[in-house]
């Protein structure tokens, strides 16, 4: 890319992520002549990447001339890929959801059936909103890892309900397919990306991402980057070792790690051990009683939802030992990596009101140097849309004008 380019491409940049901003704050920021910044911005007017947007306010003489990027110069969408469940929504490039969709990854949804899905799903979006798919810049994909970024692949994920998913060339089986490019990362990190984004006028420059649920998964932005290791393993976070010689979780993985207290299938194993202590195999409730009682069904998530909307005091405790386990993690992390915002997502979280309460209970309570050192704990604002919402803001960070 050029130097023009470039500065081209950090001008949009700085446009679309300030909002509406005059000529006079841009020559603030580019060490540019003014007569190269007014070329520049009537460039990117003509082509129709940008628009004025009335007049600021008058500090003496004329008032000046605003700019903001133009949200339906072309669109966006963004993928999520989960154990539990997938969604994709489209999106204008102001980052405004135009449709949001999500469904049940179950052993049914095998990676053809997937792109299927997808394939209707955008035909679905352009008939709704009378858009073209020469329209669609490109589509950013959030998976659950390990990937391969480079490549484009999705390489050994774990607990997938369906078979097929190893190995799988997921950007270039949907740019076979719908025709436009398609970018990779896990979904921790384009949760952080999506949180960040929507965070961008608070200028957070260091943030931790974790994420509960299936699995626990991670991600950290320092100086307002994505920090990458050496490889792609968002889930190591759960072998964090939080208890010497302690349980594992199905025979893999390190003794003691995080996952075996904080994961779904340490869950429903527990409640699964509940149910057997009571004398049953299955859970339910009868009003009144709050002990797992016998039912037909298997116990997975959605039960112990239910169990927990109903008011199991057992369950519930289970659910709350998961939480504090899981403060102890981010205390950990928080000790190392010293983020000014930790965004705490997933199912897990989401399950019942006291889980996020009793997680930052405990973090806070191990976090070294606290309370002079207080890090701002979230939800974060996207909260269950985060991954795919990142995702799209992936693909407009790599916008090519």
């Amino acid at each position: 890319m050029t130097n023009k380019m470039t500065t081209k491409k950090q001008v949009y940049d700085y446009i679309a992520r300030n909002g509406i901003v005059s000529k006079a704050e841009l020559m603030t920021q580019f060490k540019l002549k003014i007569n190269s910044m007014t070329r520049l911005l009537e460039e990117l007017i003509a082509e129709n990447w940008l628009q004025e947007k009335g007049l600021g306010y008058s500090t003496g003489g004329r008032p000046p001339i605003l700019y903001e990027t133009n949200a339906h110069r072309g669109y966006l969408l963004g993928l999520e890929i989960s154990r539990i469940y997938s969604s994709m929504g489209l999106y204008d490039l102001h980052m405004n959801r135009l449709s949001l969709v999500r469904w049940t990854m179950d052993e049914t949804m095998t990676p053809e059936r997937f792109i299927d899905r997808v394939q209707e799903t955008v035909q679905s979006f352009l008939k709704q909103h009378e858009l073209s798919s020469e329209q669609i810049i490109g589509i950013g994909v959030g998976a659950v890892g390990p990937l391969d970024r480079e490549r484009g692949l999705i390489v050994d994920p774990v607990l997938f309900p369906a078979s097929g998913w190893r190995d799988l060339p997921i950007c270039s089986l949907l740019e076979e397919r719908l025709g436009f490019p398609a970018l990779l990362d896990n979904g921790a990190n384009t949760a952080l990306i999506g949180e960040h984004w929507a965070l961008r006028s608070e200028r957070y420059e260091h943030m931790l991402y974790v994420h509960a649920g299936a699995g626990l998964r991670s991600a950290m932005m320092s100086g307002g980057e994505l920090v990458y290791g050496a490889t792609d393993t968002e889930g190591a976070v759960g072998q964090m070792i939080i208890q010497a010689g302690g349980p594992r979780l199905h025979d893999t993985g390190n003794y003691g790690a995080l996952e075996a207290f904080v994961s779904l299938q340490a869950l429903e194993s527990k409640v699964r051990a509940l149910s057997s202590v009571a004398g049953t195999a299955n859970l339910s409730l009868q009003q009144g009683d709050t002990t797992a009682l016998a039912a037909q069904e298997p116990i997975t998530f959605e039960t112990m939802i239910r169990a927990l909307a109903k008011g199991d005091a057992d369950v519930l405790d289970i659910f709350n030992e998961a939480a504090a386990y899981l403060g102890i993690g981010l205390a950990n992390l928080i000790n190392v990596l010293h983020p000014e915002k930790v965004i705490i997502g997933g199912a897990l979280l989401n399950a019942h009101e006291t889980m996020f309460d009793t997680a930052i209970r405990v973090a806070e309570q191990n976090t070294y140097y606290y309370p002079k050192y207080k890090p701002l704990f979230s939800k974060g604002i996207l909260k269950e849309d985060a991954v795919a919402a990142g995702a799209a803001v992936m693909v407009l960070k790599k916008l090519q004008l």
